[in-house]
C-alpha cells in the first residue's frame, strides 16, 4: 500500500510538473519547484500519517477514481472533467505566470499562496480524523459499515474536504504568480457543486440518517453561503 501511495503521488506530481514547465518553456521557475515540493511532500507526509491511523481509508482512496461502485454521472462525466481540469489548469498558469507574463503576484501574495496550500493539508487532517469513509469515489460503502459523520468539521459544513479544496484552488495560482489562474474558479466551482449535489442525492437515497443530518447542518460548502 505504501508503494502504491508513493507511485501515485509521484505520478501526479510528474503530470502537474510537466504541464507547468512545458507551458512555461523553462525549467528555471523557482515558485513552480516550491509548489511541487509543497504538494508532493505534503501528499506523501499526509498519506503516510493516514496509513498509520486509518489504513482502510488509505486503501479506499488509492482506488482508481474511475473504478466501479460509483455513480455513472461521477465516473463517466465529472471525474474525467476534473482530471482534464487539473492538467489544463497548471498548463495555463505556466503560460500566464512564466511564458507570457500576463499577470503578476507580489512576493507576499506568493507567500500567502504557500500558506494556503499548507492549510489545505492541515485542514484535511481534521476531515480524515472525523470521517473514515471519505472516499475519492462517490459511492456507498456498506462493506465498511458506513455511517453518517457529524463530528469535527462535519458539524459545520457537510462537505469540508471540498471546502479545503477551495483553499488549494486559491493558494496554487497565488504561489505560482498567476492571477489569471484564479479565474479558473469559475469552472472549478460548478464542477465541485455538481459533484456535491450528486453525492448528496446518493447519500439521501442510501445512507440511513443522512436526511436528518442535512436538516441539522444546513451548509454544504461554505457556512452561510451554500
Amino acid at each position: 500500500m505504501i508503494r502504491k501511495l508513493v507511485v501515485q503521488t509521484l505520478a501526479s506530481i510528474a503530470v502537474i510538473g510537466l504541464a507547468l514547465f512545458l507551458a512555461a518553456g523553462s525549467w528555471a521557475w523557482l515558485s513552480a519547484w516550491v509548489c511541487l515540493a509543497l504538494i508532493g511532500g505534503g501528499s506523501l507526509a499526509f498519506g503516510l500519517w493516514l496509513s498509520r491511523i486509518d489504513p482502510g481509508l488509505v486503501a479506499e482512496r488509492l482506488k482508481s477514481p474511475l473504478g466501479g461502485g460509483q455513480t455513472v454521472r461521477d465516473s463517466a462525466v465529472l471525474v474525467p472533467f476534473v482530471i482534464g481540469f487539473f492538467v489544463a489548469w497548471p498548463a495555463f498558469m505556466g503560460l500566464d505566470a512564466r511564458r507570457f507574463a500576463w499577470s503578476h503576484v507580489p512576493v507576499w501574495g506568493q507567500a500567502l499562496g504557500a500558506v494556503l496550500i499548507l492549510a489545505t493539508f492541515l485542514g484535511c487532517t481534521s476531515v480524515f480524523r472525523a470521517n473514515s469513509f471519505a472516499s475519492s469515489r462517490v459511492r456507498l460503502q456498506p462493506e465498511r459499515g458506513q455511517t453518517v459523520i457529524s463530528t469535527g468539521p462535519y458539524a459545520v459544513v457537510r462537505h469540508p474536504m471540498y471546502s479545503y479544496a477551495l483553499l488549494f484552488m486559491v493558494g496554487m495560482p497565488l504561489l505560482l504568480g498567476s492571477l489569471w489562474g484564479l479565474a479558473w474558479l469559475v469552472l472549478f466551482i460548478p464542477l465541485l457543486a455538481a459533484r456535491i449535489l450528486g453525492e448528496e442525492a446518493m447519500l439521501l437515497r442510501g445512507l440511513p440518517g443522512y436526511r436528518d443530518y442535512t436538516a441539522r447542518v444546513r451548509s454544504r460548502l461554505l457556512p452561510g453561503v451554500w
